[in-house]
């Protein structure tokens, strides 16, 4: 009897102690971020399989790029899946409606959206909520420099209609005003939209100096273009939301001059020796590139392995509080993340505290033109 109940309890023992940690995503792999989500979920497929000795399943779903269904991937992951952590989605509305779900069934999530309002203001349900990619009011901050180093006095802008083209708006207008820049014009559009040709006249009747695209993937390529079209010979931005090769195919020669910000993995090879960045963005670089071919790299799959990169140096800490599957994990999981110093990766280099989920400093952006097709670091 005491063999067989000794038995029983090694049995049980062994079962826990081998548990899977299970990671959910959910990722724009159709619809109008599917340039983006695609690269995204390449990158998932290259994470480990194994983490400090436990075995990482990902259960990878795909939104559509619609709010209702990453909430609906999301509640599925949680509850069906009994998913330790969330991955995703990749558009900044996405990421937002998933919050809630994550915060009320307490498991972490790390977002693979821009907006600051993802992790900002702190409060109890963005506790359990991170995010890789830069945020847009670091990203504003390098385009307004940009603006002022040439001489430009007056800018308009012309974003997505949704929580994307608002939070830059909000962001990039506030710094303007700081820095003296006359706003002349704020037009919207929608992801779908097939023309903007209303509101591209608009901005050229108010004759800026330089005008800022606050949109994502290959739909922000249609307002370069149209504004291409009508003559505009002033400066065009774009935001870090389009430094995927998609939108350089789209936009074609209407990009040839764009100055945007990005994370450093797109122009990896081209910074120098001794930037912080370099190695762990190289490291991305290749293993991509070994799988999908020279020049397939973008930054939306950087986001994607940063998070990997976060997760396997988070889970060894909590793997020691408590076991996969359990509340206790999740929550010694979302402290571990909250805990993360000095983690080089792809994008920056990560200082996570109680008040900042992201963590990333000025390291963490460079500033790129579009040359012959192609990424340039600008000097």
């Amino acid at each position: 009897m005491k063999q067989k109940l000794l038995a029983t309890l090694l049995a049980a023992f062994a079962a826990n102690a081998l548990a899977d940690i299970n990671v959910g995503v959910t990722l724009s792999a159709t619809g109008p971020a599917a340039s983006l989500g695609i690269p995204e979920k390449n990158t998932i497929e290259l994470l480990p399989k194994t983490i400090a000795g436990q075995k990482v399943n990902y259960i990878v779903l795909d939104d559509a790029s619609d709010t209702t269904t990453a909430v609906k991937n999301t509640k599925k992951l949680i509850s069906e899946s009994r998913v330790d952590i969330v991955i995703g989605s990749t558009t900044t509305p996405n990421a937002l409606a998933m919050i809630d779900v994550a915060a009320e069934n307490e498991t972490p999530m790390i977002a693979l959206a821009a907006s600051a309002r993802i992790v900002e203001p702190m409060d109890d349900k963005r506790r359990w909520v991170f995010k890789t990619p830069q945020n847009d009011a670091q990203m504003s901050t390098a385009i307004i420099e940009h603006m002022t180093s040439n001489n430009a006095k007056s800018v308009a802008y012309i974003g997505f209609s949704d929580a994307y083209g608002e939070g830059w708006w909000n962001e990039f207008s506030k710094l303007a005003e700081v820095r003296k820049l006359k706003l002349v014009g704020n037009e919207r559009f929608n992801r779908t939209d097939t023309s903007v040709t209303g509101q591209v006249l608009k901005l050229l009747a108010a004759k800026p100096d330089a005008i800022l695209i606050g949109g994502a993937g290959t739909p922000a390529a249609l307002p370069q273009k149209s504004l291409k079209e009508k003559g505009f010979k002033g400066l065009i931005y774009q935001t870090h939301g389009v430094a995927n090769n998609d939108f350089l195919r789209v936009c074609g020669k209407d990009c040839e001059g764009t100055v945007l910000p990005t994370g450093p993995v797109l122009v990896a090879a081209q910074l120098p020796a001794d930037n912080p960045v370099k190695k762990a963005a190289s490291e991305y670089v290749s293993k991509y590139e070994a799988v999908h071919g020279k020049g397939s790299i973008s930054a939306f799959g950087g986001y994607a392995w940063d998070a990997g990169l976060l997760l396997g140096n988070a889970i060894p800490a909590a793997l020691k509080k408590a076991q996969p599957g359990s509340r206790e994990f999740r929550l010694a999981l979302r402290d571990a993340l909250e805990a993360t110093k000095n983690l080089p990766a792809a994008h920056g280099v990560f200082n996570m505290s109680p008040t900042d989920h992201l963590g990333f400093d000025q390291r963490a952006r460079v500033m790129v033109n579009i040359q012959d097709g192609a990424w340039k670091l600008a000097k």
